[in-house]
């Protein structure tokens, strides 16, 4: 009986499950986001998550330690330049298991490993959640289209209140005009008026 013995054995030897942690951890690098069963991505994520904390020191012995596991070198140097760049302060929990149901074939659970730095809200959303976003997103383009019809209106009052404006002015203008005419007219009547007195 295998008591208090931790992790999972995969129904591999002890080599053959080294290699394959080691080639999920060096894809999960590479790629940022690998699709495989959940046990292999729990497992994995245990192993990721220790190297990617050795590689956080960025001293010579752990570029070493890690490279004891990832053999490819452009994946090294992006672990060791960006990964742990954008991880930055995170106190662990650099990785996410994703559930996303049952294989066709033979009806393993699938679980999608991503690091959680590099795919933040591209978690897949259930449908509920879609049609939430249409509704909102229709609410959206109303508001935005009763803004739109709102301003419209507010430069259709402004150009009619300038209109206005101009037409009350126009109106001041031939009233003055007229009255001014008028006073002529007064004037000189009340001029001919004494001449003939």
């Amino acid at each position: 009986m295998r008591h208090a013995v931790k992790g999972r054995k995969l129904k591999r030897t002890s080599s053959h499950k080294k290699a394959l942690l080691v080639n999920l951890a060096t894809a999960l690098f590479r790629h940022k986001k690998i699709k495989t069963t959940v046990a292999k991505a729990k497992e994995a994520r245990i192993f990721v998550e220790r190297l990617i904390t050795k590689a956080r020191k960025g001293d010579i012995p752990a570029r070493r330690y890690v490279a004891r596991f990832i053999k490819d070198r452009e994946v090294l140097k992006e672990l060791f330049n960006e990964i742990v760049v954008k991880v930055g302060q995170r106190p662990g929990g650099y990785t996410r298991v994703v559930k996303l149901g049952a294989r066709r074939g033979d009806g393993a659970d699938l679980a999608i490993l991503e690091l959680v730095d590099y795919n933040e809200g591209e978690v897949k959303v259930t449908k509920k959640k879609e049609k939430a976003e249409t509704v909102s997103t229709e609410k959206v383009t109303e508001e935005k289209t009763k803004a739109k019809a709102e301003e419209k209106k507010s430069e259709a009052s402004e150009t009619e209140h300038s209109e206005d404006v101009k037409s009350e002015q126009e109106v001041k203008e031939t009233t003055s005009d007229s009255e001014s005419s008028d006073q002529n007219e007064s004037e000189q009547k009340s001029e001919t008026d004494k001449e003939q007195k």
